[in-house]
């Protein structure tokens, strides 16, 4: 077998395409955009390479077939956030289903990783934000997966724990029908909150991008902004997201509540997009678009996903929470009917408190990825990741 960083043009194209053999005959899987992929490594492209590099690797048989790839990559922003070790990241991980060839890949993306000074590395992840390609999957084989969520086969699992990787977290996607009943507790807690005539909720309008924006910010910096190392969103940040989204918004599925007139909780759903890049065979060509604007047109996804859910510090534990969700049940389940099933973007189990809140909510798993680490020296112990309260 033989280990080839990906240098040139053939090399990126046979990393690119190498899961189509796979996952060929595989009706779950959805092929990722190419496009979105190639961006990754794309340093015009990606802002994470201001403050890392990355590399990756194909793997041949002495064939000369392609039956492996992965990459490794060091984001100096995170490499000590909350670690005792300085830890890099692997990812983007397809391999035969053989413990040896595996290996060879984990080897090389360590040898990488210590010659940068890194003592642990965790994977599979992404060179970026946790919201793509983060974790492996370990249960819900039968999903399709969402936008930027990692797929895999189940083998995958003893590969990485064959290596020495070890679960830093687990990674929880909840789903539920869109029409099933919420939990009444949910509803008796809210109720004061409904009553309270300085509360209200209303959902966004599409074309108000600007004032979107600026509600999200407030309440996204009052919520997370400047603790556990996140960063406050900026005013032009804010806005561009709301622009980048605003192709695929569906209106009535993002709400906001407020206080006196002031954001003070969000609740941000999206249409699940992979339920309309299935059908573009990870092109966005001519073909490709004409494809995505057609069943973008047609409404024919009917899964939304649930991406962010926040209430400020100060209108927490009250009840503010489930009357958000109430108002968004009550749009969804009796003034608009076009979903049938809600997906949650993952959360982690180092968080309980959102698990619980999720589970009030009537979600239940839909499927489990594990972040993995591997720690470099053997004879250190290996912690966890900590429980958020």
């Amino acid at each position: 077998m033989n280990i080839i960083e990906v240098l040139d043009k053939k090399t990126r194209r046979n990393f690119l395409e190498l899961p189509l053999k796979f996952y060929e005959g595989n009706n779950v899987w959805i092929r990722p955009l190419d496009e979105d992929l190639a961006n990754v490594f794309d340093s015009r492209k990606n802002k994470t390479w201001r403050n890392g590099e990355a590399t990756r690797w194909i793997l041949r048989a002495d064939s000369g077939e392609t039956i492996g790839r992965i990459a490794a990559f060091v984001n100096n922003r995170t490499m000590n956030e909350g670690n005792k070790q300085p830890t890099g990241g692997i990812g983007f991980f397809e391999c035969i289903d053989d413990q040896g060839a595996a290996n060879l890949l984990f080897d090389t993306a360590k040898e990488w990783l210590s010659t940068r000074k890194m003592e642990a590395m965790d994977g599979p992840i992404n060179f970026g934000d946790r919201n793509a390609w983060w974790g492996l999957l370990v249960d819900g084989f039968g999903l399709e997966p969402n936008y930027q969520c990692n797929y895999n086969p189940p083998y995958y699992q003893e590969l990485f724990e064959g290596y020495g990787f070890s679960t830093y977290f687990k990674q929880f996607t909840f789903a539920r029908k869109v029409k099933d009943p919420l939990d009444p507790r949910l509803l008796a807690k809210a109720e004061k909150i409904i009553a309270n005539p300085h509360y209200s909720f209303q959902h966004v309008k599409k074309k108000e991008i600007e004032k979107n924006a600026e509600n999200f910010r407030t309440v996204y910096n009052a919520a997370w902004g400047g603790h556990s190392g996140v960063a406050e969103m900026s005013q032009s940040q804010a806005v561009n997201l709301f622009k980048k989204m605003n192709a695929i918004v569906d209106e009535k599925i993002i709400w906001y509540v407020y206080y006196k007139n002031f954001p003070v909780g969000f609740y941000v759903n999206i249409p699940e997009i992979n339920q309309v890049f299935k059908h573009v065979n990870g092109k966005m060509n001519l073909l490709g678009k004409i494809k995505f604007l057609y069943h973008h047109w047609r409404e024919t996804n009917q899964k939304m996903l649930g991406i962010v859910f926040g209430i400020v510090p100060e209108h927490q534990g009250i009840g503010v929470d489930g009357a958000l969700i109430h108002a968004v049940r009550k749009m969804v389940q009796e003034e608009y009917s076009r979903y049938s099933l809600l997906e949650l973007n993952w959360i982690g189990d180092f968080n309980p408190k959102m698990v619980r809140v999720v589970e009030q909510v009537g979600g239940t798993v839909s499927k489990t990825h594990h972040t993995y680490r591997k720690l470099f020296d053997t004879n250190v112990a290996f912690e966890r990741m900590p429980i958020n309260g």
